[in-house]
């Protein structure tokens, strides 16, 4: 009977997504690079595990450290780019490579015949860097995810929970994995390993599976950023003609009276909207300069329609008001006691049942018209906001409308 270990299916399972992504996203390798090599890696050593414990395959022995090893910094890398408005690599990052070279050295010198008087000192055991290693790096990613989603100014707003989401689930299987690697080792130490090969296979695998999990998540987020400006104000209605066909005379206000009524509607909706739910221990009275940030991204919310660009970010909303990210956030916190993404989905469902109401448009394409990209993120928001699904709450819509 053949046997194929749980790895292998590990690594298939990361592959069908990595072949989605790729599919899906625009210029994949140039926006989401980091989470696509991610996710390689990650079905590289998956496949690895697979043979050193599936297969006793003894010969991988030496390259598996090697890529583990590159697993944390890269992880990390690559959910710092959500956090920062400069995203990608600089030559400055280069002592994220030292586990890497340090642990390549190691298994160099332990090779090297003992004559050549290496002290046993610098011999030092790889498992202990790759502990290290993965135990910082996982209360590094903490660190990172300690302002909260609003930390990630260049995730979509669209999909910035998930990707927050997904930050912490990964810190927490880097740290899990030092964990289970000290377990191994005391194993080792007391009992001489009797029960280091089961849990090495296992608990590799779920961690690889977590740690892919991550990637995946946080690379479908993103999948949507790229594209030139004209391609994304084409969906987003943020181009020199939105949408509706208005344009620009549309955006100065030159629009019919009746749409213009339903607007304003939807607009003080949202406002409503994110007045009347605040997040918990939101911090409350807010400040003069809160409030005037506050306004300013409510008139930029209004008059530009910025929440209908689905590739939408706190970084891009920052640049356009011309403050840090930090400061635009905390306003929206203080003023309007919710988060940024809560913020502009607000406006986005009130855009669907402006929709959903005056329109015959299929929910499908509702979702895209107000912002949304993904339909379990429309889904999501749609029913925080209103308690109801879309498909309900057309049908409430049309039966009050009945009657009256």
């Amino acid at each position: 009977m053949l046997f194929v270990p749980l790895s292998f299916l590990v690594a298939l399972f990361l592959a069908v997504f990595l072949v989605r992504l790729l599919r899906e996203g625009r210029d994949a390798w140039g926006t989401q690079g980091l989470f696509l090599a991610l996710i390689v890696l990650h079905i590289v050593q998956s496949l690895l595990v697979g043979l050193r414990w599936g297969y006793g395959l003894l010969q991988v022995l030496v390259v598996l450290p090697v890529m583990a090893s590159l697993i944390p910094a890269l992880s990390y890398l690559a959910f710092r780019d959500l956090a920062r408005e400069r995203q990608g690599i600089a030559r400055s990052d280069w002592p994220h490579l030292l586990p890497t070279l340090l642990v390549a050295a190691i298994l160099i010198m332990a090779r090297l015949p003992a004559g050549l008087g290496i002290p046993p000192a610098l011999r030092i055991p790889v498992d202990l860097v790759l502990i290290a290693s993965f135990l910082g790096y996982g209360l590094a990613l903490f660190w990172l995810a300690r302002l909260g989603p609003d930390g990630l100014v260049a995730s979509r707003l669209d999909g910035t929970l998930r990707s927050y989401r997904a930050l912490q689930l990964t810190g927490l299987a880097l740290i899990t994995s030092a964990l289970t690697d000290i377990g191994i080792s005391l194993d080792m130490l007391w009992s001489g390993g009797r029960y280091s090969p089961m849990v090495v296979s296992a608990a590799t695998t779920l961690i690889l599976f977590l740690l892919g999990l991550g990637a995946v998540t946080a690379g479908e987020e993103e999948a949507g950023e790229g594209g030139t400006e004209e391609e994304r104000g084409e969906r987003s209605g943020g181009g020199a003609q939105d949408r509706d066909g208005r344009g620009e005379a549309g955006q100065r206000g030159e629009r019919p009276a009746g749409r213009a009524t339903l607007e304003m509607a939807t607009v003080s909706e949202a406002t409503a909207l994110s007045d009347a739910n605040p997040a918990p221990g939101a911090a409350k009275p807010s400040s003069d300069d809160h409030r005037r940030i506050a306004a300013d991204l409510d008139c930029l919310m209004t008059e530009r329609r910025f929440w209908a660009n689905p590739d939408l970010n706190l970084a891009r909303l920052s640049r356009r008001l011309g403050l840090p990210a930090r400061a635009v956030s905390e306003a929206v916190n203080r003023v309007h006691g919710v988060s940024v993404s809560h913020y502009v989905n607000n406006f986005r469902v009130a855009e669907t049942c402006r929709l959903l109401s005056t329109t015959e448009m299929p929910i499908t394409r509702i979702l895209f018209e107000a912002g949304f990209l993904t339909k379990s993120n429309f889904n999501r928001e749609f029913l925080r906001v209103t308690g109801l699904s879309p498909t309900d709450w057309r049908r409430r819509n049309r039966a009050e409308t009945a009657a009256a």
